[in-house]
């Protein structure tokens, strides 16, 4: 009877553990089958995508398993024009995990460098690229490492193009094609993002002959690829009709933008509306139609203003959360090194330690400050004079000399004027109070200062509540969120961040060195 009983308990034990092993494996395969449709959807239906993504990540509970959803809401903001809520999935703490594998580490790297690069933050961009090819040697060679190898230099290309560096985006897409010509004889999707890029570089260089040959390459491959992918046909249709605009071709040009515009608005993606909305706008301004002009001009500037506060957030968002991901590393290694000087010292020789080490950083963040002040005396001279070497001999737009000297002497009175504190100064606001486009201006501000426009506007708040903390003690007893507001910026969140990312230090960190170094100063009189 006893016997009986114990083979009925283990019998028992056996088909729970039976069942809760089918459980997990029916749930992942469940979760792996979502994620695929998700996928299908991503190109065509980026709200539906998004929605299984999040449903993924609720139902989640182990980090490791959260990357691909991660990934794949990362992929479905960027095609919604949504670079804020982009940065937060593509910068996730489940994508730092060290036990990812190999080839989703490098697609992470990937994704994180084209995101830093739609907002302009270059340096970080190529960090991260730079980082996907380190880890790409240690792959074996296959179809998989030569895909790998054509994405990162798809996205350096994408680089090169976005900042008008053409002719040298034309010899990397030359060395793709020599390097895996195999790869790309059956690759088309590839294929087809190469003689785009060739076809963007030939129309910024005014050779629409070579422009107009890639773009019937690409429209071959376009249907044959990706059916379903109505955010890259918005995207290949909106340089169709930017191409036929610059040839003057205007009715092409309208027909084809309406084409773009249509698949813009059903994935909903703010930056493609705004520049088919702006070149629809060139269109019939150049064709003397004032009233369609108007509708699709005050379109634009809605629609830039909206993508003007995304991109500000999400540059924001970036550098919250590098510091953050930062201060976890320093933490971490802290938490090493004094778990190292316990074992290895005595609790004297350790206070000793941190006492040197706390004078050392003390005497290190003062130097700093002196620094930071002498290169904000030279900077706040210089500004207009400093312009960055001519690294390549890419063609810029070209502005009428008298035209861009004329701007150049507005932005001069600008920035000696404190209209920069407006806290709904724009590009475009900017722009019509100069009686210029935005295409000219923020040309000519990256060729004068090498910023973007946000930077500059920033660099200049900064240098103005630096100079008020230098000249009036007061301003160095007032709440942070009093010299974010008088220094133009919209939130304390903002103000700090944008202040670290220039100064290199919080402003708390600052106004303390200073308040120290007066301190010092007046001891130093007074003895």
């Amino acid at each position: 009877m006893k016997y009986c009983f114990t083979h009925v308990c283990k019998q028992t034990v056996l088909i729970i553990i039976l069942v809760s092993l089918a459980n997990t494996v029916s749930l992942f395969a469940q979760k792996n089958d979502l994620i695929i449709k998700a996928q299908e959807l991503l190109y065509s239906n980026p709200d539906e995508a998004i929605k299984i993504g999040e449903h993924i990540l609720k139902t989640t509970a182990n980090p490791e398993s959260k990357i691909r959803p991660n990934l794949l809401l990362t992929r479905g903001y960027l095609v919604k024009g949504d670079y804020d809520k982009a940065v937060t999935f593509a910068f996730n703490s489940a994508n730092n995990l060290p036990n990812i594998s190999l080839p989703t580490r490098i697609e992470i790297n990937l994704i994180k460098s084209e995101v830093l690069r739609k907002l302009y933050l270059d340096k970080q961009a190529k960090k991260y690229l730079q980082l996907a090819t380190d880890l790409i040697v240690s792959l074996p060679d296959n179809t998989r490492k030569d895909s790998l190898n054509t994405h990162i230099a798809i996205e350096q290309i994408k680089m090169l193009l976005d900042r008008r560096k053409n002719e040298e985006a034309l010899q990397t897409i030359q060395d793709v094609q020599n390097t895996y010509k195999t790869f790309l004889s059956t690759n088309k999707l590839e294929q087809r993002e190469l003689y785009l890029a060739k076809e963007r570089a030939f129309s910024d260089l005014t050779k629409f002959d070579s422009a107009v040959v890639y773009m019937n390459k690409t429209l071959v491959l376009l249907d044959s690829t990706l059916p379903n992918n109505l955010y890259k046909k918005a995207e290949i249709y909106k340089e169709l009709g930017n191409l036929y605009l610059q040839q003057k071709a205007f009715k092409d040009s309208e027909e084809t933008l309406f084409i773009a515009l249509r698949f813009s608005e059903i994935i909903n993606n703010p930056i493609l509306l705004m520049q088919v909305n702006r070149d629809l706008a060139i269109n019939y301004l150049a064709t003397n139609q004032k009233n369609q002009h108007k509708v699709y001009n005050d379109e634009f500037l809605v629609l830039n203003t909206q993508v003007e506060l995304n991109e500000q957030n999400a540059i924001n968002t970036v550098f919250n959360m590098l510091s953050k991901y930062e201060d976890i590393k320093i933490e971490q290694a802290e938490n090493k090194y004094t778990n190292a000087l316990y074992i290895l010292l005595s609790g004297g020789l350790i206070v000793f330690v941190i006492g040197l080490l706390i004078v050392l950083k003390s005497e290190g963040r003062k130097k700093r400050l002196k620094e930071i002040i002498n290169y904000l005396e030279v900077s706040r001279t210089n500004f207009i004079k400093s312009k960055p070497n001519k690294k390549t001999t890419s063609k810029r737009i070209a502005i009428p000399e008298e035209t861009e000297q004329a701007i150049l002497s507005k932005l001069k009175r600008f920035e000696n004027s404190q209209k920069f504190l407006n806290k709904d100064m724009s590009l475009a606001v900017l722009a019509g109070k100069f009686e210029t486009n935005t295409k000219y201006l923020s040309e000519i501000i990256n060729k004068h200062y090498n910023d973007n426009f946000n930077t500059f506007i920033n660099k200049l708040r900064i240098n103005y509540i630096i100079e008020k903390l230098k000249t009036d003690p007061n301003y160095m007893n007032y709440k942070i969120s009093f010299l974010a507001e008088e220094s133009g910026f919209s939130s304390h969140s903002s103000f700090a961040t944008v202040f670290k990312a220039i100064i290199g230090m919080s402003p708390a960190t600052f106004i303390n060195l200073l308040k120290t170094e007066r301190a010092e100063i007046k001891s130093k009189s007074d003895t």
